[in-house]
């Protein structure tokens, strides 16, 4: 039997060429395995440690972020709105104050009503069914405002219908108890309380305080659950206390309700001016309007005619040009003026009287109203003189009282002045002014030559206000007995007499300008004087505008107007009597030249 021999390959160790391996180690994977836990766990502390410091300063060191965060959810800062201030006449009547009011408002996704709840609702409020429809729809779906600075009373119905989704917050609203007497010089405030005209808007940094803040919290719905207290308290706004004495304005508004009314005038203003202050007693537009009920009012209502309208003042502009010609000592009151049968040509011009008038004195110019005798006196001065007098006096530039708007007139530059602009202007045409620029003129006749300021403030218990000298006193006591002369018989104004009184001034009357010349159709009528003639105390103006055919001359419609207000006005200020035992008027005159 033959035996086997078993083969064992050799090892790689024996073959040339190969080298003998080392052997392997074993790897400790427990070893690793707690490596790997130790440095997730370490990092697990570390990340745990830093939330608990972060927290820790959030809610021990720094909490403002988290406050911060909370609060802008329902914390709110709410405006306190600073009382605006009063404004008062000069003996501390109320002209305008703040009364309680109520805004209602809307979230309209919440608002559930029937038919007739909404048209009770749309009558309470004044407004149409399809205004609050209209609100409805309207992409804000938080806050709407259906109206605001309602009634208490108001609001008190609209909560007693319980309506889902209808609100209310308190506010105030401006109430003015005079009304459409004093509209223009109080003027009015939007419907943020803001001054929008007249005093309210010439003052209004001082009327309207600054306003505080209050800290609230509210819920979704925006009603105040908590009140966190005040952040800044408001600073109530100042009152005003004007110079206008509301005896006076009542006097001059009713005188100028009834020429209008009576007389069919399309508008007349007036003003009255204490003549030692230079204080406004009254200045009153009719037609006016109410500031309490202002929907539907129109630009004639609104505008306060006495500042912002220029006219030609026509012949109460004479006492000017013809004063300058005194003080200059180019005539004096005697110096005879031949009217020429009242015509007077310059180039192609014709200059003439209503009256056939001859020879006259210079002061039965002023009497008469003769544009050819004033004409004549005039032309006798410089140019440059008579453009500087106009200038000095306040022509041609805005009287600076704080109100808006106020009118510049018109005073063309000397240099282009023809003989025949000259003398028209000394009777008041081609020339332009307010009433508020012919009042202010008009101080110099009244302080014997001194042109005084105006103010709508009253004035303190000061002496007597000074101005700046334009006349001597010795030419304006001539100029004023002469304007006395034009209110007595033979006058163009005895209508402006006043039993008891003396009184001075002058008439005026001119074709209506519109467009680029003179509509002989229309007539603007005026007067303008003082009184009483021998210590003058007030200086009043009268304007009408569009007077009736019959009686467009200012002696017929405006000096009686004049008349009313000196005779109510004196005795309403308690000034004694000039002329005691004047117990009667004579209304005998001359008509007005144009």
């Amino acid at each position: 039997m033959t035996s086997r021999t078993h083969y064992t390959p050799p090892r790689h160790s024996g073959l040339p060429g190969v080298q003998k391996s080392p052997p392997e180690k074993a790897v400790p994977v427990a070893k690793l395995e707690q490596w790997r836990s130790s440095f997730l766990l370490a990092l697990i502390m570390l990340a745990m440690a830093v939330l608990a410091l972060w927290a820790v300063w959030l809610q021990l060191i720094s909490n403002d972020f988290l406050q911060a965060k909370g609060a802008a959810r329902y914390s709110r800062l709410l405006e306190i709105a600073a009382p605006r201030g009063k404004i008062y006449d000069r003996n501390m009547l109320v002209l305008a104050s703040n009364v309680p009011a109520r805004a209602i408002w809307i979230i309209p996704e919440e608002v559930k009503m029937t038919a007739t709840q909404e048209a009770n609702l749309a009558k309470l409020l004044g407004i149409s069914v399809a205004d609050i429809r209209k609100k409805l729809a309207k992409d804000d779906k938080r806050f709407v405002y259906l109206r605001r600075q309602v009634d208490q009373d108001v609001a008190d119905k609209i909560k007693e219908m319980n309506i889902p989704g209808v609100y209310s917050q308190k506010e105030v609203k401006r109430d003015y108890p005079q009304g459409d007497v004093f509209a223009h010089l109080t003027g009015f405030t939007n419907i943020e309380g803001d001054g929008q005209d007249a005093i309210e808007w010439a003052y209004n940094k001082t009327i309207e305080g600054k306003p505080g803040s209050r800290r609230v919290i509210r819920d979704r719905i925006g009603n105040v659950i908590e009140d966190e207290g005040v952040v800044e308290a408001a600073v109530p706004g100042q009152d005003v206390v004007l110079s206008l004495d509301a005896r006076v304005q009542y006097i001059v508004f009713n005188a100028l309700r009834e020429v209008v009314d009576v007389k069919r005038a399309k508008s007349a203003s007036a003003m009255v001016v204490d003549t030692q202050t230079g204080e406004v007693l009254a200045m009153a537009n009719y037609p006016s309007f109410d500031p309490n009920k202002r929907s539907g009012m129109t630009g004639d209502q609104l505008r306060n005619r006495a500042l912002t309208d220029v006219f030609e003042p026509g012949s109460t502009l004479k006492p000017f040009s013809v004063s300058l010609a005194l003080e200059e000592g180019l005539v004096t009151p005697t110096t005879i003026i031949d009217a020429q049968g009242g015509h007077l040509q310059i180039g192609d011009a014709n200059i003439s009287d209503s009256h056939p008038n001859g020879a006259l004195t210079v002061e039965q110019v002023i009497q008469k109203s003769s544009n050819v005798g004033t004409s004549k006196i005039a032309l006798k001065l410089k140019p440059v003189d008579m453009w500087t007098m106009f200038n000095s006096l306040g022509f041609g530039q805005s009287y600076k009282v704080g109100f808006p708007s106020v009118a510049a007139g018109i005073l063309r530059p000397y240099k282009n002045w023809q003989p025949i602009e000259q003398a028209t202007m000394s009777y008041g045409h081609g020339i332009a002014m307010s009433l508020l620029q012919l009042t202010h003129a008009y101080t110099i006749f009244a302080r014997d030559g001194e042109l005084i300021p105006l103010t709508f403030i009253k004035a303190g218990n000061s002496d007597v206000v000074s101005g700046t000298k334009i006349f001597s006193p010795k030419t304006m006591a001539a100029m004023r007995k002469m304007m006395e002369m034009a209110t007595e018989p033979g006058g163009t104004a005895p209508k402006a007499q006043v039993i008891g009184y003396r009184v001075a001034g002058k008439t005026g009357t001119a074709y209506k300008v519109e467009g680029n010349g003179y509509n002989k159709n229309k007539y603007v009528a005026s007067f303008a004087g003082l009184a009483p003639a021998s210590k003058p105390r007030i200086i009043v103006t009268v304007i009408v505008d569009e007077p009736p055919e019959a009686e467009h001359f200012g002696g017929l419609i405006a000096a009686p107007v004049f008349s009313q207000i000196v005779s109510e006005t004196l005795r309403t200020l308690s000034v004694a009597p000039d002329a005691p035992y004047k117990t009667a008027v004579v209304t005998d005159g001359v008509g007005e030249s144009m």
